[in-house]
């Protein structure tokens, strides 16, 4: 029995939340984000400058979710204008070993996949 299928019948859910959790964690916006907050605290403005082709919208219900999973911490100075700042919490930054794991394992495969691709291509084309 794998571990996968062993945490679904201790859950008893059938995995769904650990689908949900790996959903979130892998959208297209999530990893952008809490790699870019690995460097740092950092203002809601500056961190959508540093994610080229975000929307305003998807960057805040991206960081709600985070925030909603404990994975970011927000925190609101009473200012004018507000100021908005967000971080990694500890749950967050023990992200950053798996993702950068997973990245390392994309980029190292990357020759392979691509010529899976090809064939794959050429044949049912």
């Amino acid at each position: 029995m794998s571990d996968y299928e062993h945490t679904c019948m201790i859950r008893g859910d059938g995995g769904r939340t650990i689908r949900a959790i790996l959903d979130q964690i892998c959208n297209k916006w999530t990893l952008l984000i809490v790699a870019t907050l690995d460097q740092g605290t950092v203002r809601f403005t500056d961190l959508h400058q540093q994610i080229p082709g975000i929307s305003q919208r998807m960057l805040t219900l991206t960081l709600r979710n985070l925030e909603r999973d404990g994975l970011v911490a927000r925190t609101v100075y009473a200012e004018v204008p507000p100021r908005v700042e967000y971080a990694l919490t500890d749950t967050g930054r023990s992200l950053i070993p798996p993702a950068l794991a997973l990245a390392g394992w994309a980029i190292e495969h990357v020759p392979h996949i691509e010529a899976s691709r090809a064939a794959y291509q050429a044949r049912t084309a």
